[in-house]
């Protein structure tokens, strides 16, 4: 669905973008979306480049209100990490732990088995293609979180595990903003909301209620086992990298893979894959697949 895409491409893309067909439709599953988040998060392109480009095109302000908004989020979500570098693993706003809250994710909702149609095609989409609607995200998230009474933690970080465009700061806070540790209220959606934006037609289902009695529920049957999602990152040493002595060396990540940055300077070009961080923060195999693919349209670029 999504593969290494040069500046030129991308520019294409960008050009292609209505945003006010992307305001009017931008929650349904089937409406106009973007899908430059990968190549956002990557460092490929930035959002303030996004905008420009936009704006040199054209568009009138008002038309590209929403788009600039939710580019304006991400930003905003590196500026919250900038100052709480800590949010992968603390609430950013402590709350009393109900007595239900669990640890892991749950199982039916892991192994796409709620038998909620939109819930179970998201989790199959996200595993295979390492994509999804933003608002598939928000209903995985209301599901695990708010409905089955897990912690935000665990359920977090299976899901930037998956995520071509997975970077901490929006995932997480994401996560907490949904779980209500990160805004005033937890978020809540219910089967005629994902209806209506999925354009499946599910009734009789344990989120087929009103908010008020949803609210009020105990944890579905479906969602009474709980799981522990193992997310194996391994990062296999590699052939060092061969480095000319005379020539300033430019360090690249998974995070920063511009190939602008010094475009036509003769330097070592590397792309550093630190086990420590892929510790910290595993990705699947699809994951490290992309990184390596986007990096490899660098020229000269060399991994360690």
């Amino acid at each position: 669905m999504f593969e290494a895409r040069t500046l030129p491409e991308l520019h294409d893309a960008i050009d292609d973008i209505d945003p006010a067909r992307y305001a009017r439709t931008r929650n349904f599953f089937s409406g106009q979306i973007t899908r430059l988040s990968p190549y956002i998060s990557r460092g490929v392109i930035s959002v303030n480049m996004v905008a420009e480009r936009l704006i040199a095109n054209g568009h009138a302000p008002h038309n590209m209100e929403k788009l600039l908004q939710e580019l304006a989020w991400r930003e905003y979500f590196q500026r919250v990490q900038q100052h709480r570098p800590d949010l992968h693993v603390s609430a950013l706003r402590p709350r009393i732990q109900t007595e239900d809250e669990r640890p892991g994710i749950p199982a039916a909702l892991l192994h796409a088995q709620t038998g909620i149609e939109v819930l179970d095609l998201c989790v199959s989409a996200l595993e295979s293609t390492g994509y999804l609607h933003n608002h598939g995200r928000m209903y995985l998230a209301s599901v695990a979180c708010n409905i089955g009474r897990c912690h935000w933690l665990e359920p977090a970080r299976w899901m930037y595990f998956h995520l071509l465009d997975g970077d901490v700061a929006s995932n997480f806070c994401s996560w907490q903003w949904v779980a209500g540790t990160f805004s005033s209220k937890r978020y809540i959606a219910n089967q005629e909301n994902m209806n209506r934006y999925s354009g499946t037609e599910q009734r009789g289902t344990f989120l087929d209620l009103d908010y008020a009695a949803l609210e009020r529920s105990p944890i579905p049957a479906t969602l009474g086992s709980c799981a522990h999602p193992e997310l194996p990152c391994p990062i296999e040493p590699g052939p060092t990298p061969l480095l000319d002595p005379q020539r300033p060396t430019l360090v690249y990540n998974g995070y920063n893979l511009d190939p602008d940055w010094h475009a036509g300077e003769a330097a070592n070009r590397i792309l550093l894959l630190e086990p420590s961080h892929f510790n910290a923060f595993p990705v699947s195999e699809k994951v490290l697949a992309f990184i390596r693919a986007q990096a490899a349209l660098i020229p000269g670029i060399q991994e360690f």
